[in-house]
């Protein structure tokens, strides 16, 4: 069986009543069941994660709303689960990055999240000045920062999406470990075009079913993109029983999909963050 890093998965979304937005998401973007927002159980998900090959799991962590799901299941098994943490308050960093920080100390933390779409009603791309102290932030943490690319499925503004804001911030900050997530759909050429410009971007294609993911990113991650493009599912949206089995039969070389499925994730989630917890740990001894 195939190792597995699941790259981005959602066990939050039972907590409480989802808005009218989400709901819209599931029915008519994703066509999903009303149990698609249920609440997530720990042996289901690991039964799941085992029947697959997935040997760990990110699991989203707010810190405007914290997911007691994503804190237990991480606590209960660390050597499954790490989190992401989304929800930095980028108009008023100093005291959201002042947690961030202490997030990351006191926590399985292995990436943060931003999605331009999904705060100040679309106003502000990725190049505003306001993004500015997470970027510098996660540098010095040396925390890989994955950010929202592709139109989006809610009805809100997407253009702020367009991963060619990217190229800016990869030139400004080349010390900034930064990950597209949710492919990049219809902007898949510039997306692929950045890979190949910038050492420090990445690409998870989650909340994509692999069999729709477009021949010209199978072909790059055959080629130039072996090292820069990983998985996920974000699940419950997508299920890992369907979209594993999906990128099995990709026709990618065993190595390419190893990278994909496993080592790429591996190496710029957990590899790096690893050493430098390490050296937190020195520092503050």
């Amino acid at each position: 069986m195939r190792r597995v890093i699941d790259g981005l998965v959602n066990v939050h979304f039972g907590e409480r009543e989802q808005p009218g937005w989400m709901l819209r998401v599931r029915d008519d973007y994703f066509k999903g069941p009303a149990s698609l927002y249920a609440q997530v159980e720990l042996g289901e998900l690991l039964d799941e994660m085992d029947a697959h090959g997935v040997e760990k799991a990110v699991l989203m962590y707010s810190m405007a709303r914290p997911s007691t799901t994503a804190l237990k299941f991480a606590e209960e098994r660390p050597d499954r689960f790490s989190l992401a943490i989304n929800g930095v308050d980028l108009l008023h960093p100093v005291a959201s990055l002042r947690e961030l920080d202490s997030l990351v100390r006191d926590l399985p933390v292995v990436y943060t999240t931003a999605g331009p779409s999904f705060w100040g009603d679309g106003q502000y791309p990725p190049t505003d000045a306001a993004y500015y102290p997470l970027y510098y932030k996660c540098a010095e943490m040396n925390l890989p920062l994955c950010m929202n690319t592709g139109l989006p499925g809610p009805p809100i503004p997407g253009e702020v999406q367009n991963p060619i804001y990217l190229d800016r911030v990869c030139y400004r900050f080349p010390e900034l470990r930064l990950c597209m997530i949710h492919g990049a759909d219809p902007w898949w050429d510039i997306a692929i075009r950045l890979l190949m410009k910038y050492d420090n971007l990445r690409l998870m294609t989650s909340a994509w079913s692999p069999k729709r993911l477009p021949e010209s990113l199978i072909h790059f991650m055959r080629t130039r993109g072996e090292r820069k493009v990983i998985f996920g599912s974000d699940w419950p949206v997508l299920r890992m029983r369907r979209v594993v089995p999906e990128a099995l039969a990709l026709e990618l070389p065993d190595d390419v999909l190893d990278n994909y499925l496993y080592h790429n994730a591996q190496e710029f989630f957990f590899a790096d963050r690893t050493a430098h917890a390490e050296v937190r740990r020195n520092e503050e001894a």
